[in-house]
């Protein structure tokens, strides 16, 4: 097993642009680092979740199911879509130039974050037919499959949550900058329209 090319292989899985990376952005910029904690969380639980359903077979299932895969499809899409129009209605409520508003999380609640992360990353399809291809390439033939893939998705998960959670403390440094009403209503509103285009793009994406 070669655990440096795994280990590269996830950072740069980490650093590629998505709706993860989307998300942590905005709740970091928007409500600190103990913000941007619930949802990062809530993404790395829905990755091990995929990542035993891959050990188990039924990620391959899904992966092959032309159903099941437009159904994850449209509700990882809607789910998109519809953080997208929240923020945009946010940025359209807001007005004015303000202090620092107090932070998002407060408001919505820690386990409101933890479960957008969690159905963001449960309900997109790609995630089923990557765990498929990714994790079969570091299993050696004589080691035991769901063992191994649970034992690697955990590396995966405690590595994915030290990136994420220092990109989170990198962007929650500008915290108050950003939670200003002007510099909020702009980012919310170029957070909405990256989650709309990403929903949109999930809609659209083929196998």
């Amino acid at each position: 097993m070669d655990l440096v090319a795994f280990v590269v292989a996830v950072l740069l899985i980490s650093a590629s642009p998505g709706p993860a990376m989307a998300l942590i952005f905005r709740r970091a910029a928007l409500s600190g680092f103990s913000g941007a904690v619930p949802t990062v969380l809530g993404l790395e639980l829905g990755l091990y979740v995929w990542a035993l359903c891959a050990a188990a077979g039924i990620a391959a299932i899904v992966a092959a199911s032309q159903v099941a895969f437009v159904v994850l499809r449209v509700v990882g899409a809607a789910f998109l879509v519809y953080l997208g129009i929240r923020a945009w209605r946010t940025a359209w409520l807001t007005r004015g130039d303000g202090p620092a508003v107090e932070a998002e999380v407060t408001r919505t609640g820690w386990w409101r974050a933890f479960g957008e992360g969690t159905v963001v990353q449960l309900a997109n399809p790609k995630a089923a037919v990557f765990m498929v291809a990714f994790y079969p390439q570091f299993v050696p033939v004589d080691r035991p499959l769901f063992a191994t893939t649970a034992l690697l998705a955990l590396l995966q998960v405690a590595i994915e949550v030290v990136f994420y959670l220092m990109l989170a403390a990198a962007v929650g440094r500008a915290g108050v900058w950003f939670r200003r009403t002007k510099v909020r209503r702009r980012l919310e509103a170029v957070s909405g329209t990256v989650l709309i285009a990403l929903g949109i793009r999930l809609a659209t994406t083929t196998r």
